[in-house]
């Protein structure tokens, strides 16, 4: 026990990491340079580009070094230049030279990039058109989900900077709360607790931490009134035992943080509406996917941290 119980810590603390720093972003203007010049050049709205970018730096981590995005191309779908999978050996594979090097490099963000581009305008350049693009290469539709409602987050706000934050509770408000994932569950079978529970009156507003699209809104038999937002990062944030919903919160909505999407309640645990099983309080969860996976972690330090951002 004692084993698995480090594997979980040391897996948490991982993920505490590398989340922690996913959210600097000091060469945005960069990446938006890029983005915008390959734009113009492959009619591909820049968003989804940066959509794309953006998911792989959490697939594949940060850029490695002397790159701009993230993105790492499967070779087995590369022709490039000799030693980097030659077409002659891969004639059915795909890539372009985006720099006028005469040379298709997998390690060249503009190669790249313009591959990219070019290969999704094969398919069109409507919004539907780049989300069968999407399919066929990535095959999984979370991805596509993902990428698509990121580039429209990326599209409203005209920027790939969206670093702010906020805490999900009004600091006036009278809560409380402390670290409690990974603890011993009761309510609906024994199982560990995948979130932080934020204890405050009944009614109090919750926002929105992040900048995300809504993913999931409804009743759960566990969770009760619930909210699910899926971030740039990636992250999906699940608030649960809500009281209520906003009135125009709604599947589909772009938020930003301090955008009030609930209000704090005590339901669940029973058929829709059942409510008063414990105190009133928010379960707040955070969950990474990579692509292949996904996985809840400890969203303590970042509310903390969160906190602190908001009062300061």
């Amino acid at each position: 026990m004692k084993y698995i119980g480090s594997m979980i810590l040391c897996l948490s603390m991982c993920v505490l990491f590398s989340a922690g720093s996913i959210h600097a972003d000091e060469e945005s203007d960069a990446r938006m340079a890029l983005y915008k010049k390959t734009s113009a050049v492959t009619d591909i709205p820049w968003e989804y580009l940066a959509a794309i970018d953006q998911y792989e730096r959490q697939v594949h981590d940060d850029p490695k070094e002397g790159r701009v995005t993230a993105i790492e191309v499967d070779p087995m779908f590369w022709a490039g230049s000799e030693g980097k999978m030659p077409s002659t050996f891969f004639p059915e594979g795909w890539g372009s030279d985006g720099n006028g090097d005469q040379k298709v490099q997998l390690d060249n963000d503009e190669d790249v990039l313009y591959s990219i581009g070019t290969f999704m305008k094969s398919y069109g350049t409507t919004s539907d058109d780049i989300k069968i693009a999407l399919w066929n290469y990535y095959k999984r539709d979370l991805t596509v989900q993902t990428i698509m409602n990121t580039a429209r987050v990326f599209q409203k706000f005209q920027t790939v900077n969206l670093t702010n934050r906020d805490f999900p509770l009004p600091l006036q408000a009278n809560y409380s709360y402390r670290s409690t994932w990974g603890d011993a569950r009761g309510f609906g079978g024994r199982r560990i607790h995948e979130g932080t529970d934020i204890f405050a009156n009944y009614g109090v507003p919750v926002k929105s931490t992040t900048y995300g699209v809504v993913e999931m809104k409804g009743w759960n038999k566990f969770g009760g009134w619930r909210i699910g937002i899926r971030d740039i990062y990636n992250i999906y944030h699940y608030y649960a035992h809500l009281h209520s919903f906003s009135e125009d919160i709604k599947v589909g909505d772009i938020v930003q943080p301090g955008d009030v999407i609930g209000a704090v309640g005590a339901s669940g645990y029973g058929p829709p509406g059942t409510s008063g099983k414990f105190p009133p309080h928010l379960h707040y969860g955070m969950y990474q996917d990579n692509g292949k996976n996904e996985w809840s972690f400890d969203p303590y330090p970042f509310l903390r941290k969160w906190e602190r951002m908001t009062k300061n």
